[in-house]
C-alpha cells in the first residue's frame, strides 16, 4: 500500500537569541521572505506563523527560516511547533487554517443572534 503524505497545519514560533538587542523583527523579516518563496500559504501574527502545506514542505519551510536567520547572524534560534494532521476529512491545500477559524467564528456569529 503507497502512504500518502500528511497535510501538516502548523503553527511556530521561531525565536532568535544572542543578539543583544530587544527587537528581532530584521530577522523575523528574513523568515517571511523564505516562506514566501516557499510558494506555502502561511500568515504571520504577533507570536509566530501559521503555515500549511505537506509535512514534509512544512518541515523544510522552518528548517529553511532557520538557516536565513542563522546566515543573518543569530548564533541562537529556539523554536516551538505545533503540527496537526488530519485523515478523517479531506482537506483542500491552503485552505485548512482559515477553514478551522472559520468554524469558530460560525459558532460565535449564531451566540450574536437574538
Amino acid at each position: 500500500m503507497a502512504s500518502e503524505e500528511l497535510y501538516a497545519i502548523a503553527d511556530f514560533c521561531l525565536i532568535p537569541m544572542g543578539l543583544g538587542e530587544p527587537s528581532v523583527a530584521e530577522y523575523i523579516a528574513e523568515c517571511s521572505r523564505v516562506l514566501e518563496k516557499s510558494g506555502l500559504k502561511y500568515k504571520m501574527h504577533g507570536y509566530g506563523t501559521n503555515l500549511e502545506g505537506s509535512w514534509t514542505e512544512v518541515s523544510k519551510a522552518i528548517h529553511d527560516c532557520h538557516a536565513a536567520v542563522h546566515a543573518k547572524g543569530a548564533p541562537r534560534i529556539a523554536t516551538d511547533v505545533r503540527i496537526g494532521t488530519r485523515v478523517d476529512k479531506n482537506i483542500e491545500p491552503g485552505t485548512g487554517n482559515d477553514s478551522k477559524l472559520q468554524r469558530v467564528q460560525d459558532i460565535l456569529a449564531k451566540d450574536a443572534k437574538p
